[in-house]
């Protein structure tokens, strides 16, 4: 009545060796091999994860479709092909977004020309320039945000009439962080002029 079961129950355990070749097992029948004890199924796991066919020539080859993959991200940022853009970027509603950046003129484009320049003026110690820098300031980043806020606008308005049903999650964010680049540095190359409507 209190006997220790193992070892009347030790059964020798084959090895698992599975026919992937035949067809799929109906999970009623039976199995036809016993279940493996788990050390036995964990170093087996191990031992399929751990030995590497060939480490070196394994990296080698990731480390060459790695590169393979950003010269290609980098040719179709300059050229505009959608198959191998950044995740970011795929897509018809932020194709849409840029060309709507693209084709217009934004003032916070020409952010970081004016900072410098600002920067430069407020180095020097003459309380008028001070003043006139201060001024500058305020009113530049006045301005980009009164833009932003017409843009963002503008462009929730066009995509909610030409794209009702695709989600549009982001898609404003992106184009606003598009008018902070200037024109020639943005990436993707803008693909429409400016003054053409997309």
């Amino acid at each position: 009545m209190f006997r220790s079961r193992a070892k009347e129950e030790k059964v020798p355990t084959a090895k698992v060796t599975a026919d992937l070749s035949k067809q799929p097992r109906d999970p009623q029948a039976p199995k036809g091999r016993p279940t493996p004890k788990r050390s036995e199924a964990q170093t087996q796991r191990r031992r399929a994860s751990t030995t590497p066919v060939d480490r070196k020539a394994a990296t080698k080859r990731q480390r060459e479709a790695r590169r393979a993959d950003l010269a290609r991200q980098r040719e179709a940022l300059a050229s505009g092909d959608e198959r191998y853009l950044p995740v970011r970027d795929k897509g018809p509603v932020r194709r849409f977004v840029r060309d709507f950046v693209d084709s217009r003129f934004c003032i916070a484009e020409w952010f970081l020309p004016l900072a410098v320049v600002i920067l430069i003026l407020s180095v020097i110690q003459v309380q008028n320039i001070q003043s006139v820098v201060l001024l500058l300031w305020m009113g530049v980043i006045t301005l980009i945000v009164i833009d932003s806020i017409g843009i963002s606008i503008r462009l929730k308005k066009q995509l909610r009439e030409r794209f009702p049903d695709t989600p549009k999650r982001g898609a404003v964010a992106y184009g606003l962080m598009r008018t902070l680049q200037m024109r020639r540095l943005r990436l993707p190359k803008p693909q429409v002029k400016r003054g053409e409507r997309p």
